[in-house]
């Protein structure tokens, strides 16, 4: 067996404002190789996610998953408030000291995206090309409303069916997948606890979500869009036809003003593709490795 083609369960240790917490990663791949590809989940998501994507690009690449803090197998932060993009961002640099890469590219979905950008817009960032999954400087209001019914309440599964369906009516914007696929994205999104599972993030990182304010939202949409305009390198732009995250008009601006993304959209999904169906590998793929 090829021991690169396997996920390598790593840590890496940051800086918070009370202390240290530990950031896992699964990393595939050649070790050895300096050409990374760091690909980074949404909201309420981890690492693992990207599972089908790391295996596809994995020949090329030294493929690397963390799982932001509070979240997966990383550890929870002691201050909730904690749980921002500037921390986030801060996080990545260190994980990329860790890494030594030499040329690093970058896929994001949603909040992933948004830590994409924050690293990418950093004077003399390592960062060379970016992905960015359903997400831009402006994020509708009505895609926060249905995000924030269900972050962080308290719930419990019997059994991992149970909680793939329970986690797939709050999903349908990830588009269809088969039963396998669905279970596969499942698994990791869940801890045993007792004779059954519990989500595996810190129900926590709701506080600081649901402490946005429209005053904040502007000025939050403001800085995304100064960072956006300050990228230089080829970037991609997904976005899921029905999304309700990322509108057509959002996602047309994209295009037109900073390094004037290229666009895809993945019709069959909302907010946001899994990356997981062929096609959208392919996609990402044939970005990744243009010349």
């Amino acid at each position: 067996m090829n021991t690169t083609s396997q996920p390598r369960q790593r840590f890496v240790q940051c800086l918070n404002a009370r202390g240290l917490h530990r950031m896992a990663y699964t990393e595939w791949g050649d070790p050895a190789n300096d050409k990374v590809l760091v690909c980074v989940h949404g909201l309420t998501r981890q690492g693992r996610d990207f599972d089908v994507l790391a295996q596809a690009m994995s020949a090329e690449y030294r493929v690397v998953c963390p799982d932001v803090v509070g979240r997966g197998h990383s550890d929870w932060l002691p201050d909730p408030m904690g749980y921002a993009i500037p921390a986030y961002v801060a996080d990545m640099v260190t994980l990329l000291a860790r890494l030594e890469a030499q040329t690093v590219h970058w896929v994001g979905t949603s909040m992933g995206g948004l830590i994409g950008l924050g690293v990418a817009a950093l004077p003399n960032s390592p960062l060379q090309k970016l992905v960015l999954n359903d997400v831009g400087p402006r994020i509708e209001a009505q895609a926060l409303i249905r995000i924030g019914q269900y972050l962080g309440l308290p719930v419990r599964w019997k059994t991992e069916d149970e909680a793939a369906d329970q986690l797939w009516a709050i999903s349908q914007g990830f588009g269809p997948h088969s039963r396998e696929q669905w279970l596969a994205l499942t698994r990791p999104q869940l801890r045993p606890e007792g004779d059954g599972f519990k989500p595996h993030y810190d129900p926590a990182i709701a506080l600081p979500f649901k402490a946005i304010t429209p005053e904040l939202a502007a000025q939050g949409e403001a800085m995304l869009w100064y960072s956006y305009e300050q990228l230089r390198g080829p970037t991609l732009l997904i976005r899921g036809g029905q999304s309700d995250l990322l509108t057509a008009e959002t996602a047309q601006a994209m295009t037109q003003r900073g390094p004037k993304a290229e666009l895809i959209v993945f019709e069959e999904a909302g907010h946001a593709p899994t990356l997981v169906q062929p096609h959208q590998v392919a996609a990402v793929r044939e970005f990744l490795l243009r010349p």
